[in-house]
C-alpha cells in the first residue's frame, strides 16, 4: 500500500520520522511512503509551494498525510493547506478531541467531542478584493450542496461510531441568508436520521456551553471558519494542538495532518512533540482498513502518556523525539 507522506516544514520532518517508524511497528512495514514537498521545503528545493507532483502523489495513492506547512504572514504565497483541500475537495475537516492519560494542562477530564467542519467555502473562498482604496471586501460563499454534504458527514459518522448527538451551529441571527441556507439545510438532513439526537446552536452560544461543560457535546458540526475557531478551541479542552490528530477527507481522497505550527522555534533541535501527527495517522490506518493497527497504536500512545516517565518537554518531560518515539515502540 502506498501512501504520500508530507513531512512539512519546521518540526514537520522531525515529527514525521517518528510517526513512520510508529506506524511500520503497528503495520509490519507494509506501507510504501511516497514522499513529496510542499511548502517551504519546496520553495527551497525550486518548485512552487504546492508542486503537481505533490497533488498527482496523492490522487494517485488516495491517501497522504502531512506534517505542518509554513504559511508566511503577509506574503509570500496562499495557504498550502487551503490550496490542497480545494485541489482535492476534502470538503471534510474531521478533528476528533478526546481527552488522553497522562499529565495534561486540560481543566477537564473525560472529554470526547469530533468537530466536523466544512473544508472548502465561506469566508475561506479566497475570495476577496480591494473594492476602493483602503476598503477590502471577503466575499463569504456558502452552498446547499456543499451544506448537504458536510451535514450528512456528521451525521453518517455519528451513526457509524456510535455517537447519539449532532450540534449543529450557526450564526443565522446576523447573517440570514448565507447561515440561514446552512441551517435550512441542515434541517433538511436531520430528517433523515431520526434515531440520532440533533440540536441547533448558536456559535456564540456553543462556545460558552463548551467553556461550562464540554462532555455535553457529542458530534459539531459548523461552517468554513467557525469550525476552525472551534475546533482549536476544543483542542484546547484536553491539552493543545499537540494532542490532537486532525484529517481532511473527501469522496476519492484523504489527507492526514498534524494540525498544529510549524515550531520554528525548536526546529532542528529534536526535541518536538510527534504525538498530534501518530494520531493522525491512528485515523489514517482506521480509513484504510487497518483497524487492528490503528487500535494498537492509539493504545500505545495512551500506555505511553499514563507512564509518564518519557516525554518531550512540553509535556513535562525532557525526552527527545526520538526517545519517546523508542518509549512509544516500547509501549506497543
Amino acid at each position: 500500500m502506498k501512501v504520500t507522506l508530507i513531512p512539512g516544514d519546521g518540526i514537520g520532518p522531525e515529527v514525521s520520522r517518528a510517526m513512520v517508524r510508529a506506524v511500520d511497528a503497528v503495520t509490519g512495514g507494509k506501507i510504501e511512503w511516497e514522499e513529496q514537498l510542499a511548502g517551504s521545503a519546496a520553495v527551497d528545493a525550486g518548485h512552487s509551494p504546492l508542486p503537481a507532483a505533490t497533488i498527482q502523489s496523492i490522487r494517485q495513492n488516495r491517501v497522504g498525510i502531512k506534517g505542518p506547512l509554513q504559511t508566511p504572514i503577509g506574503g509570500g504565497w496562499r495557504s498550502v493547506n487551503v490550496s490542497i483541500r480545494q485541489a482535492l475537495d476534502l470538503y471534510v475537516s474531521l478533528r476528533p478531541v478526546k481527552s488522553l492519560p497522562g499529565p495534561s494542562k486540560s481543566r477537564y477530564s473525560d472529554v470526547d467531542v469530533v468537530v466536523v467542519r466544512e473544508n472548502t467555502e465561506g469566508l475561506y473562498s479566497g475570495r476577496e478584493h480591494e473594492a476602493v482604496p483602503g476598503v477590502v471586501e471577503a466575499l463569504k460563499i456558502v452552498t446547499q450542496k456543499a451544506s448537504e454534504r458536510i451535514v450528512r458527514y456528521a451525521f453518517e459518522y455519528a451513526r457509524a461510531n456510535g455517537r447519539h448527538k449532532v450540534t449543529v451551529s450557526h450564526k443565522e441571527s446576523i447573517m440570514p441568508l448565507s447561515e440561514g441556507l446552512f441551517l435550512q439545510t441542515a434541517r433538511a438532513v436531520a430528517e433523515d436520521y431520526p434515531f440520532t439526537d440533533v440540536e441547533y446552536l448558536g456559535l456564540d452560544n456553543l462556545v460558552m456551553e463548551l467553556a461550562i461543560d464540554p462532555h455535553q457535546f457529542d458530534t459539531i458540526v459548523l461552517g468554513n471558519l467557525d469550525g476552525d475557531v472551534v475546533s482549536d478551541m476544543c483542542a484546547g479542552l484536553v491539552g493543545g494542538l499537540g494532542m490532537v490528530p486532525g484529517a481532511n477527507i473527501g469522496k476519492r481522497y484523504a489527507l492526514f495532518e498534524a494540525v498544529h505550527g510549524t515550531a520554528p522555534d525548536i526546529a532542528g533541535r529534536g526535541i518536538a512533540n510527534p504525538i498530534a501527527l501518530i494520531l493522525s495517522a491512528e485515523l489514517m490506518l482506521r480509513h484504510v482498513g487497518e483497524r487492528v493497527a490503528a487500535k494498537r497504536l492509539r493504545g500505545g500512545v495512551e500506555r505511553l502518556l499514563a507512564d509518564g516517565s518519557t516525554l518531550t518537554g512540553d509535556l513535562g518531560g525532557s525526552a527527545s523525539t526520538a526517545e519517546l518515539t523508542d518509549a512509544l515502540l516500547e509501549a506497543l
